[in-house]
């Protein structure tokens, strides 16, 4: 899903992925996929591990790029002085710009607020949406686990509530948004998107 052409030693970020963290490219492999060039890369992100991605599927940039501080966010040409522990709770418990923007279309919004329920309030999981909330690489350095615990309660209770909007909304003006949803979001999910269609 990008033009660019990435050798070995580039850095970059997943931007569907934040909380893998900044990713150095080990090998980089020309290939066809689906009739278009693209590139098998092998990736070795600060929180995720060594990774191997087509460029045909995946969305990557360069790290200054990417909003990475928070969801958003462009990265300033100046460095900044660091969020306090408060600011940083906000932006924890915030829905994400890709979710929530009024201005990106409502399939957009559906898509990527649905994919937010990738995040569970326990083990790697948990610390995987918190770094992606936050930006920090490493929330327990900041936060106890129960703290990210707590933050995640507030912030699933606002992700079902602002899911139940876009819902709603999508029911009454643009029902073809939800049924573009199709298979991308889990059974799980999709018991959910069922409930609140049923609503009053």
């Amino acid at each position: 899903m990008t033009d660019q052409h990435w050798n070995s030693g580039d850095r970059l970020v997943h931007t569907g992925r934040p909380e893998w963290g900044v990713g150095q490219v080990l090998a980089a492999t020309s290939m066809r996929q689906d009739g278009k060039d693209a590139q098998r890369l092998t990736i070795r992100f600060d929180r995720a591990g060594t990774k191997t991605i087509s460029t045909a599927v995946a969305s990557l940039a360069p790290p200054d790029m990417a909003p990475q501080a928070a969801p958003g966010r462009p990265k300033a040409a100046h460095a900044e002085p660091a969020p306090s522990r408060a600011e940083l709770l906000k932006r924890m418990v915030r829905i994400p710009d890709s979710a929530s923007d009024p201005f990106r279309p409502l399939a957009s919004r559906l898509e990527a607020t649905t994919g937010l329920y990738r995040f569970k309030p326990t083990g790697r999981l948990l610390l995987d949406w918190a770094a992606s909330q936050t930006g920090l690489a490493d929330p327990l350095s900041t936060f106890t686990r129960p703290d990210l615990e707590e933050a995640f309660k507030r912030f699933q209770a606002g992700l079902d509530a602002h899911l139940r909007t876009l819902v709603h909304q999508a029911r009454r003006e643009e029902p073809a948004a939800l049924a573009g949803l199709g298979n991308k979001v889990t059974p799980a999910v999709r018991q959910m998107l069922t409930r609140m269609l049923t609503e009053r």
